[in-house]
């Protein structure tokens, strides 16, 4: 699958966060990544100085990580997740 680095991939990509009960925040971080979870919980931190790229790759990278209730999800967002889920990724 192609994905496009566009503000509407990043848009998809929250509302499957926000149906997956994860709270996205934009804010400047000390860590090297784009994104990261803060402590166990269901935040997660995107660096707001990260390009639309970076954010994209950084929200997918971890979207792979955690264990996605994909019951919390509609039709569309499931198809987009498994779309994702099996897209390797480079910036």
């Amino acid at each position: 699958m192609a994905l496009s680095y566009t503000p509407q991939t990043l848009h998809k990509l929250e509302q499957v966060l926000e149906a997956l009960q994860y709270k996205v925040r934009y804010d400047k971080g000390n860590f090297k990544t784009g994104a990261c979870i803060v402590e166990k919980s269901k935040i997660i931190v995107i660096n707001k100085f990260s390009s639309i790229e970076s954010r994209i790759i950084s929200i997918i990278e971890l979207i792979k990580t955690v264990n996605a209730e994909e019951h919390l999800l509609n039709e569309n967002q499931k198809q987009f997740l498994h779309s994702f889920k099996q897209t390797r990724l480079e910036l």
